[in-house]
């Protein structure tokens, strides 16, 4: 017989063992481990930690925390953590009984319930799915055990959080996907819009950055009233929480400063153990201050604190900020909605993360519904990875010829990259076809027919597998590494996305395909030409083409 109940002071050297027997020595969160920081917990308002005890032996066999300052005070957030059961009792319903038990003693006191659960197993997972939570995202190397591990992270509303939900919220065309998935999965109405138009902040004029210290704090403060009104960043700290209680919390400032006048800061919370930081604040008095805020917070962080994971909570209303981030290499990781509460509306947020160093995430644990989440957050990373090198070889690429810088990077945005060996075949002849290629390094040999006859090669630059994305059938011919290659695959139902939203885009990029197709037609030999593509064909794809442009 288990019973669930309140942890008192006794039970805390028996919650210390069930966290060394789970996680030994590497649980990052180390303070579980102090007899001290667990007593705090036991007696604080901020937190409600109960127990699974054995009825026969009176052994304390589980525990199961709420931290109810996940959020600002205001905001009625509460993460559902700290879970762990001794090895010893596992498989005996423990873990969903104190996640019962915990939803019962606070589910009056929240709107929003957080998980956040390890990735190398599906324990935590199943358990939260079974209690109505909801993948929201997926934070890829987030903490660091005895190696850097990834979290699933989901999500519950309680009471009136979606009544008092903003409405119709502006994200840009790359958080879209993940946004789209996380309210369709909650059974909530995808009612975003997608925002193509807005610009990312301006680099700003000749400013410098200081830490913040005491003397700077009233400085600080005076720039209160614009910073709430245009809140776009968002975290469990304030700035008039007040400096000490800050300092308490290790968070420090960036300070902004124009001459000898404060203009601005970023605030944030460091881990040095971890080499992780989370973002809280961002105050401006103007927009000239962000970016350069934004940067040179990020290129420190890096250059000379080894951070390797940055998390920075973005408005889902903020398209702005949005893409400034986006353009400094931070990628959406979760969307969580209605997860904070401003002015009189609870707003949902974005997730937004920088990996500083793109390591094998290993072995994961997944349910399904997190693993569609978590494949479409890392192809998000893994196509990002690939943006710099293709806006870097534009003059060599014919496919990009007359598309400016930000079309370039909206095209790049939508490719991933493949590797193949020399002699493996990256497709063949009658295939299904879903992509298109462009070849980053390497060659490419294309043939057709049976026996199979070279028809000609694609090198680096240049397209293939086009013919099937214009003529919308099955691959006419075979494509083969002839070298180790790298190639950026282009999904035909991504550039559909990409060319309904931006035509502008679509009407270049199928006037340089139909040029380069028919420079390639022209290469190969004639009757091998013909078997590939007969000329009634050649006729009504050109006036396929001449309508796309129009």
């Amino acid at each position: 017989m288990i019973k669930v109940r309140e942890a008192t002071e006794r039970d805390i050297p028996e919650i210390r063992e069930i966290f060394l027997s789970v996680y030994g020595k590497d649980y990052p969160h180390r303070e579980v481990y102090d007899e001290q920081w667990l007593k705090r917990s036991v007696f604080s308002d901020d937190a409600l930690m109960l127990v699974a005890e054995d009825g026969k032996s009176g052994k304390v066999v589980g525990t199961g925390s709420v931290l109810l300052d996940y959020g600002a005070h205001s905001d009625l957030v509460g993460e559902f953590g700290r879970l762990a059961v001794h090895p010893e009792y596992r498989r005996a319903g423990i873990g969903k009984l104190l996640m019962q038990r915990r939803i019962e003693a606070v589910e009056d006191r929240l709107h929003i319930g957080i998980v956040v659960g390890r990735a190398v197993h599906p324990y935590a997972q199943r358990i939260s799915l079974k209690h109505h939570f909801y993948p929201v995202g997926f934070l890829p190397l987030r903490h660091l055990f005895a190696r850097r591990e990834s979290f699933a992270l989901m999500a519950r509303c309680f009471g009136h959080a979606l009544a008092l939900r903003g409405n119709n919220p502006r994200v840009i065309p790359e958080v879209y996907p993940l946004a789209h998935r996380v309210l369709a999965g909650a059974g909530m109405s995808p009612d975003l819009i997608v925002d193509e138009e807005s610009a990312p902040y301006p680099s700003g004029g000749p400013f410098r950055i200081q830490e913040l210290s005491v003397r700077g704090f009233p400085a600080l403060l005076r720039i209160e009233r614009g910073r709430v009104r245009h809140r776009e960043v968002f975290g469990s700290m304030r700035l008039e929480y007040g400096f000490f209680r800050l300092k308490a919390r290790r968070a420090s400032y960036f300070l902004a400063l124009e001459k000898d006048r404060v203009i601005g800061a970023i605030g944030f919370i460091e881990e040095p153990h971890e080499h992780t930081v989370q973002v809280f604040e961002l105050i401006a008095l103007d927009d000239q201050v962000i970016r350069f805020l934004l940067s040179e917070f990020e290129r420190r962080c890096r250059e000379d604190r080894k951070v390797e994971y940055i998390e920075i909570d973005v408005s889902a209303h903020a398209p702005r900020m949005q893409r400034t981030l986006l353009e400094l290499n931070f990628m959406p990781a979760a969307y969580i909605p209605a997860m904070v509460f401003h002015e009189v509306e609870r707003l949902d947020i974005i997730k937004m993360v920088r990996l500083v160093k793109m390591q094998d995430l290993g072995e994961l644990g997944l349910t399904r519904p997190v693993r569609e989440l978590a494949d479409l957050v890392m192809r998000g990373f893994t196509t990002r990875a690939i943006v710099p090198r293709m806006a870097q070889a534009v003059t060599e690429i014919p496919l990009f010829k007359g598309l400016d810088e930000e079309q370039v990077l909206r095209l790049a945005g939508v490719c991933s990259v493949q590797e193949h060996k020399a002699g493996e075949r990256v497709f063949s002849e009658a295939e299904p076809a879903h992509s298109m290629y462009l070849v980053l390094e390497g060659k490419i040999g294309i043939s057709a027919g049976k026996p199979s006859v070279g028809i000609g090669t694609v090198g680096k630059g240049e397209a293939f597998g086009e013919l099937s994305l214009l003529a919308q059938r099955p691959h006419s011919a075979t494509a083969t590494a002839e070298t180790r290659v790298e190639v950026a695959a282009l999904a035909h139902k991504d550039l559909a996305d990409l060319v309904r939203r931006r035509p502008d885009i679509g009407v270049v990029i199928y006037k340089n395909l139909a040029t380069g197709l028919g420079a390639k037609l022209l290469r190969s030999d004639s009757s091998l030409r013909d078997r590939v593509l007969g000329e009634s064909e050649l006729l009504n794809l050109t006036m396929h083409l001449t309508r796309r442009e129009q």
